[in-house]
């Protein structure tokens, strides 16, 4: 369509919005960079004040089931038999991606706690990595509260725990 004569045709973004938006832009970097260097903003998971604790090593056995070992006692407290044990997996995957990005032995124990209040959460000292459990709701922690007071399992055939 032709311009009708006396009417200017505009294609282009005003030049004042342009910079009014890389202004915007570079404020925000600003911000972020100066709240990053500050800690301003930035939320951690605070440590629980222990109440107890275990030291707890995971490992993979050729029929998928994952053996949980008391890394103090040398003995193993459960077995997870293949698809049982779904969050416990799931939070061991996540650990050993973690572990694998900082070239972490996966072999290595990770800490279980539980703190005042109930709170419970997985540490692991290798990464520095610590997940808290109860934000998974009461059913998922409980899979991993009760190993702080598991004992070594009765066997029930070849390796397997009695449940």
């Amino acid at each position: 369509m032709e311009p009708v004569s006396g009417q200017v045709r505009q294609d282009s973004i005003p030049r004042a919005v342009l910079i009014g938006a890389a202004a915007l832009v570079a404020f925000a970097l600003v911000l972020t960079v100066a709240g990053r260097m500050s800690g301003f903003g930035i939320v951690e998971t605070p440590r629980a004040e222990l109440t107890q604790s275990r030291d707890l090593r995971f490992e993979d056995r050729a029929d998928g089931a994952v053996v949980v070992y008391d890394v103090e006692a040398g003995r193993v407290i459960d077995v997870f038999p293949s698809g049982e044990g779904g969050f416990v997996r799931g939070v061991l995957r996540g650990l050993a991606r973690e572990r694998m990005l900082h070239g972490v032995d996966s072999p290595s124990p990770v800490r279980l706690v539980r703190g005042r209040g109930g709170a419970l959460t997985l540490e692991d000292p290798s990464t520095g990595r610590l997940i808290d459990l109860t934000a998974f709701g009461p059913t998922n922690a409980g899979a991993f509260a009760r190993l702080l007071v598991a004992e070594a399992p009765a066997q029930s055939g070849p390796d397997r725990p009695g449940r």
